[in-house]
């Protein structure tokens, strides 16, 4: 039977963390911004805690370079490159404009270092030297960047070239930045750590400085990305973590390197002081169950794929309600991990999860008699 043509009945879950019902606060509201778009998310959730026009699509300029450097970091897990590689850098990657790493033409630059002048000091002519590096050509290397892009799910993102370069044809959105920036944390955190948190970067004897100011001013940002032309005006990626709770911030289209900073700052803060993140449920576990009608068995185990955690105005755990979305009637086969419906996180009556749940096991067609007399009770639910 198809998941979206399905009749629903709900059932009512208790948190187990529960003690008392808790009156409800008022959410307070998010900065207002003078920014062409916005969003602040929880990491752990993907819960969105604030956003303007957060799938709009915008200019990302040098916040490209998150894709370009998820592709190389998925490349060094999977073994096909090493951070000692020596890349010979390309016409085309020396003449690049914009800012620069300071490479040379036919010189050979270790991996490592060009990831460091890519991230760090955003060069251009970094960026295109991985992007040869792993596809041949920047262009191969972009049909790679829109491939990965569907992998994790960015829905409003098209891309061109490596770095940024503006072009008609190349955009992203606030939310799918965010999320990249985050799949970057989940999927690899070793090499985030190793690259993200550097403040400055010297190579040729040149020294630069990391164009996130906010690793300066606040010690609980690791790491982000920055992306400015005329066009896109100044943007900011950022992730930050205070006391276990982890947010993701994007700005875009701000009038100044100060005004991005500025406003990035006023998301994060807002969203460590009126939210904090709760775990519901461990991978795996039953959320609830269903009965099923003409199988092997009669109750089938309902569950997400994975975690379920949620952000939540601080201090109100006790005030969340959750419910699941279930199939008034479900009969054999089930096959485990069919989508079965939706779990709704609440707090008040606003929505703040809604995360889908899966069948937990196999039901197979119970036998004749089985089939038989639950066909006669069906007829009475």
């Amino acid at each position: 039977m198809n998941y979206a043509s399905r009749m629903f009945f709900l059932v009512f879950l208790f948190l187990a963390s529960a003690s008392a019902v808790a009156k409800p606060l008022p959410i307070p509201e998010p900065p207002s911004l003078d920014a062409r778009s916005y969003v602040l998310i929880d990491f752990d959730s993907g819960q969105v805690l604030a956003a303007k026009d957060a799938d709009k699509r915008i200019e990302p300029a040098s916040i490209t370079k998150l894709m370009t450097t998820y592709i190389v970091f998925d490349e060094i897990k999977k073994g096909n490159l090493s951070l000692d590689d020596q890349v010979t850098i390309s016409e085309k990657a020396w003449r690049m404009g914009g800012s620069k790493m300071f490479i040379e033409v036919g010189s050979k630059v270790s991996v490592d270092q060009l990831l460091h002048g890519m991230i760090t000091a955003s060069g251009n002519d970094a960026t295109v030297a991985l992007a040869e590096y792993v596809a041949g050509t920047e262009s191969t290397f972009a049909d790679y960047m829109n491939q990965y892009a569907k992998e994790i799910g960015l829905t409003g993102s098209h891309f061109v070239d490596a770095s940024g370069w503006p072009h008609e044809d190349h955009y992203m959105t606030a939310h799918d930045i965010a999320r990249l920036l985050s799949a970057i944390i989940r999927n690899y955190p070793n090499l985030y750590d190793k690259y993200f948190h550097e403040k400055k970067f010297t190579y040729n004897n040149i020294e630069q400085y990391n164009r996130n100011s906010l690793l300066w001013s606040d010690d609980s940002v690791d790491g982000g990305k920055t992306g400015h032309t005329e066009s896109a005006g100044y943007c900011l990626s950022a992730s930050a973590k205070r006391e276990g709770m982890r947010v993701v911030a994007v700005v875009t289209g701000t009038h100044s390197n100060n005004a991005r900073k500025s406003q990035t700052a006023a998301l994060l803060n807002y969203g460590f002081r009126f939210y904090e993140n709760g775990h519901l449920f461990d991978a795996g576990k039953q959320i609830a169950e269903i009965r099923v009608w003409k199988g092997d068995k009669t109750m089938l185990p309902v569950v997400a794929d994975g975690a379920v955690n949620v952000a939540f105005p601080r201090g109100q755990r006790d005030a969340l309600t959750t419910s699941a979305e279930l199939p008034s009637q479900l009969s054999a086969p089930v096959k485990k991990g069919e989508r079965l419906g939706t779990l709704n996180v609440k707090y008040d009556d606003k929505v703040l999860a809604e995360v889908p749940l899966y069948a937990g096991e196999d039901i197979v067609e119970g036998g004749i008699i089985r089939q038989l007399t639950d066909e006669v009770m069906m007829m009475f639910e």
